[in-house]
């Protein structure tokens, strides 16, 4: 198939793509590297540079490419960042998703699959969590994102387009060759890895008072390469719909942080820090409908992630170095 990955020079978006050309796909990544990296472009993918604000572009992209599907990962997706300049979030993951869209329309493609979040159901009331859990959402970025799942669904009634859309927990691990490599780091494996490096002096916990075994905040943590496999199903089969995507399984940070110490062999210290607002005590997914439809089942532990993130790390101390 041809198909245009959108954000494709990210994390997660890299390691998808990757998959697609080993599984034979003609790719092309449009993204406006920001956030994205040259160097995490897969070299048998094609890369237009360029911002979903460009509208007309973007549709001139996608026909000039043939384009068959869209797996759309393009988004700014800093909770705390959201907060505190919310039109950044609504512009770039709304009006952008929104150019898309219209672009879609225009050129007769007929799949998307977007990459949403777990934030879309802000602090929820039952956990695990499942596809009929209420959302809402606690920060801009989380609405965000919401409100382009309903405007994803109205044009799929108005204009024909079948969409999937998946709802991420927490993306951990890396490939062989693509990893993590933020220009601001948020996420915990990769922080509490640097510590390992020696990049930080120590990892800040963020609240050790919740109601959780040892007070720390538990989420689900899934392997990126896990992830990469579902949105290849997904494009590659006749489903529609919106999925979970988690193991079911939660870890808590003291947890993770000590599996980082198993793996990497260093002491790593912990500092105590205050709780960020909105964080919920427990996130942890039910992905029995992606089991289901998709036959998809997360085949990485902890620890595996762990491994494969840190053998990415010290293989690449710098990151990609753009």
């Amino acid at each position: 198939m041809r198909i245009i990955v959108t954000g494709g020079a990210g994390y997660i978006g890299s390691v998808c793509v990757e998959l697609l050309c080993d599984s034979g796909h003609d790719v092309l990544v449009v993204d406006n590297l920001r956030e994205g990296h040259r160097g995490a472009v897969d070299p048998r993918a094609g890369l237009e540079v360029m911002d979903l604000g460009e509208g007309t572009r973007l549709e001139k992209v996608l026909r000039a490419h043939g384009t068959e599907a869209v797996i759309h990962y393009a988004a700014d997706v800093l909770v705390g960042e959201s907060m505190g300049n919310p039109a950044k979030y609504y512009r770039n993951n709304l009006v952008g998703g929104l150019n898309l869209l219209e672009a879609m329309v225009a050129s007769e493609v007929p799949k998307l699959v977007f990459s949403s979040t777990c934030a879309t159901y802000g602090i929820p009331g039952t956990v695990p969590i499942d596809e009929s859990c209420p959302q809402y959402p606690v920060s801009p970025y989380g609405h965000s994102k919401l409100a382009f799942e309903g405007m994803v669904s109205w044009f799929a009634k108005a204009h024909g387009i079948s969409p999937v859309v998946f709802r991420y927990f927490n993306a951990a691990g890396a490939s062989a060759r693509f990893g993590e490599d933020h220009r601001e780091e948020t996420h915990l494996i990769p922080n509490v890895l640097q510590v390992a490096l020696g990049k930080r002096a120590s990892v800040e916990v963020f609240g050790m008072d919740y109601e959780t075994p040892d007070g720390s905040a538990v989420r689900d943590y899934v392997h990126v390469c896990d992830l990469a496999e579902i949105h290849r199903r997904a494009v590659e089969r006749d489903v529609e719909g919106a999925f979970n995507l988690g193991t079911g399984r939660g870890y808590s940070v003291l947890e993770v942080i000590e599996t980082c110490r198993r793996v990497t062999g260093h002491e790593i210290p912990v500092t105590r820090g205050q709780r960020r607002t909105g964080d919920p005590p427990v996130l942890v997914a039910s992905s029995a409908k992606a089991a289901s439809i998709l036959d998809w089942a997360p085949a990485a532990d902890l620890e595996e992630m762990v491994q494969s993130a840190w053998l990415w790390h010290k293989a690449h101390p710098g990151g990609y170095g753009d």
